[in-house]
């Protein structure tokens, strides 16, 4: 996935259809970001640039259990798209 704004946005957009909100704050976390479990709260290393913002959201994006259906038509084909981006750079390493 090209590290630009505009997929950057799509990604916040599905965190958001899946009840999640996505914030950017400052804080010490190892990994670059934290999930607040109960109240589906992703906080992200603000001082990451665009790259480093996708990336971290991918990261959590394939470790939550995503129900497609609750997605809308947009966002799911948008996530299926960054699943098979996924495989093919599984696949090449």
């Amino acid at each position: 996935m090209k590290p630009t704004v505009t997929n950057l946005k799509k990604l916040e957009e599905l965190f958001h259809q899946l009840s999640y909100t996505v914030r950017y704050e400052r804080g010490n976390f190892q990994s670059g970001y934290c999930i607040v479990e109960h109240r589906n709260i992703v906080v992200v290393n603000k001082f990451f640039d665009t790259e480093g913002r996708i990336n971290t959201l991918l990261d959590i994006l394939f470790n939550l259990d995503v129900d497609p259906l609750s997605l809308d038509d947009k966002s799911r084909h948008f996530l299926q798209s960054v699943i098979k981006q996924a495989a093919v750079t599984d696949s090449d390493s």
